[in-house]
């Protein structure tokens, strides 16, 4: 029992040996078969990583607070499908590299409709990344500055899920926009990425500015995107 034990140790199999150490306590190490036995430790295993694994994802994608789509509230008049948000849970628009773009008044809920498909794609083993758009571009204008750029823009564009919060606040610099086209252009077609503003749509093209690079940014974006258009008084309000 001491040797089982310590190698489950020094393996790291920390599922397992939890796993082990219950059944002890409840005396099941005696009445199960190898095989049944054998089967619990290696599926307590797997939960373990599988848990340890999302909880990385999660850290890694720096989310501004924790939601789910299952604290999702539905509502004709908020102009949230259930339907549309079932579909998009089972995270078929990640493996085809399709956008979600998400719009609506200040407080109607996109950043915690956008976090939670995050947290969605990090439980399906999805990397995701989470940022602010304005602290975002700040991030890319330092990294160049320290010739780091290119890292940076790698990681971006490796991740399955990007996530752009707080879009369209102020009108996009000539190098903010050229930024923006390389982003999307890397992903493009590979990779999602989830866009959230205040703005409809139909305003993005002039807050990117130019009109060669928005027409760019915005025929990779919007054609081949899942649309979200939020309604009705701010939930804040309600709180």
């Amino acid at each position: 029992m001491e040797q089982i034990e310590t190698l489950m140790q020094q393996l790291r199999l920390t599922g397992m040996k939890n796993s082990w150490d219950s059944m002890q306590q409840t005396r099941q190490v005696h009445e199960l078969s190898l095989l049944d036995g054998l089967s619990l430790l290696l599926q307590a295993e797997k939960e373990s990583k599988d848990n340890s694994r999302f909880h990385r994802l999660v850290t890694n994608a720096r989310f501004r607070y924790q939601a789910s789509i299952e604290e999702l509230k539905y509502d004709v008049s908020r102009g949230l499908n259930k339907d549309q948000i079932t579909q998009l849970a089972t995270g078929q628009y990640l493996n085809h590299g399709e956008p979600v773009l998400i719009t609506g008044a200040t407080g109607c809920g996109k950043s915690f409709l956008a976090t939670a498909l995050g947290y969605q794609g990090c439980a399906q083993d999805k990397k995701v990344l989470y940022f602010n758009t304005q602290k975002l571009f700040i991030r890319s204008k330092l990294a160049r500055a320290e010739g780091t750029h290119i890292k940076l823009f790698d990681r971006i564009a490796k991740a399955d899920l990007l996530i752009m919060d707080d879009f369209g606040l102020q009108q996009l610099d000539n190098r903010q926009q050229q930024d923006f086209m390389e982003i999307i252009e890397d992903r493009h077609a590979r990779k999602s990425t989830i866009i959230v503003s205040q703005l409809p749509v139909g305003a993005w093209h002039q807050i990117i500015g130019e009109e060669t690079i928005a027409d760019a940014i915005l025929d990779r974006l919007v054609h081949s995107s899942h649309r979200i258009e939020l309604t009705g008084e701010s939930l804040r309000k309600k709180m």
